[in-house]
């Protein structure tokens, strides 16, 4: 009798521990599973805003704070455009001086907590940049996906994606160059994003799924006038860009693809993102928590990039400071098929922050890989 009892109550205790590492990996899977557009990314620093003048805002001295280029600098209902750290000014030893462009949307209050994004412009592109644009729904396996249709004279179409903690308004950096080129472009949002279809359970999948969405969008290109398209994403848009131009029908159609900070890795990006808001010891349980949830085996995306399946010319940007998709399997893939694919690594840039730290550079390069194409 006394040993059941003690052998249920060992039981009960592997069970509870059991329960506990499985509610622990859920908890912390959902620190990238459940990234909301328009947010940071899980765990990114918020940084304090100490000052503000009409030209210039002062910020707590971070990695990020000292980031090259221009960003977004968004907050609680503000949003503004911060240029390059101000190199002939005295910083305090904890505080960073950064050149300030623009107030977009809101006020810059001194005391808030802010964080720097690739996402410059807010809003939509005819009160961002001067575009017209119409807004259109695209047909998705789950339901209407929001869209800006930013009309030009060629018969190829740029599709734009984004990845994770962005909207759709990201990708508006780089529509004034392509208008520029008279491409027309589709934008789109995709499920889980504001007014776009709920993801079962709330949670993403780093591209596997959504790139479904994607799918979509080609096929409604081509119902309207498209030719021919190229996909253009960064982070998980640039994953979900790769599996539509191999997984998709109508992948022929595609011919060339703009891969930006791709992940390749998700286990690898999944303990970015997770390490910086949970212990190191849950990580693991993350990792195989997020496998059993998402039904994706740990090499699933990884697989997708083998470059002998890569038909079409393939231009990858990748920050060289990235810590959340590593740089070495975007070289990995590009020495598969030099041929055919082309890789510029960019120094002092973030996950899906090339275009910010060197526009001009990114611009030409996406002209030179762009021109053969249209």
């Amino acid at each position: 009798m006394v040993l059941r009892t003690v052998a249920a109550a060992a039981a009960t205790t592997l069970i509870g521990a059991g329960a506990a590492a499985v509610a622990a990996g859920r908890y912390a899977g959902d620190a990238a599973l459940k990234a909301d557009p328009g947010r940071p990314p899980p765990g990114e620093p918020r940084l304090a805003l100490h000052d503000v003048t009409g030209a210039t805002v002062t910020l707590g001295r971070t990695p990020a704070a000292l980031l090259p280029g221009t960003y977004g600098l968004a907050g609680r209902g503000v949003h503004a455009v911060v240029g390059p750290v101000i190199a002939d000014v005295s910083h305090p030893h904890d505080r960073v001086i950064r050149r300030l462009d623009r107030v977009t949307r809101g006020a810059l209050r001194p005391g808030e907590r802010v964080w720097l994004t690739p996402q410059v412009h807010a809003g939509n592109p005819r009160d961002a940049l001067g575009l017209d644009h119409a807004e259109v729904d695209v047909p998705g396996e789950m339901g209407p996906l929001p869209a800006w249709f930013v009309p030009g004279g060629r018969d190829t179409w740029v599709i734009t994606v984004h990845g994770l903690g962005a909207t759709r308004e990201h990708p508006m950096n780089v529509m004034p160059f392509l208008h520029g080129q008279r491409l027309p472009v589709l934008d789109i949002a995709y499920r889980g994003d504001p007014g776009a279809p709920r993801p079962p359970h709330g949670i993403g999948h780093f591209g596997a799924g959504e790139w479904r969405d994607l799918d979509a969008a080609i096929r409604y290109a081509l119902r309207y006038g498209a030719r021919r398209v190229v996909l253009h994403g960064w982070s998980t848009g640039a994953t979900m860009a790769l599996l539509a131009a191999r997984n998709s029908a109508l992948s022929s159609r595609v011919s060339g693809l703009v891969l930006d900070s791709p992940v390749l890795d998700w286990p690898a990006a999944l303990r970015a993102l997770a390490g910086r808001r949970v212990p190191a010891a849950l990580i693991p349980l993350a990792v195989r928590a997020t496998e059993g949830r998402t039904g994706l085996a740990p090499h699933a995306l990884l697989a997708a990039a083998d470059p002998a399946a890569l038909p079409m010319p393939t231009l990858l940007v990748h920050g060289r400071d990235d810590t959340l998709a590593p740089l070495a399997l975007s070289r990995e893939l590009a020495a598969g098929r030099p041929e055919l694919i082309t890789l510029r690594a960019v120094r002092g840039a973030g996950h899906a922050g090339s275009w910010n730290v060197d526009p001009q550079g990114y611009e030409e390069a996406l002209r030179r890989f762009l021109v053969p194409l249209m």
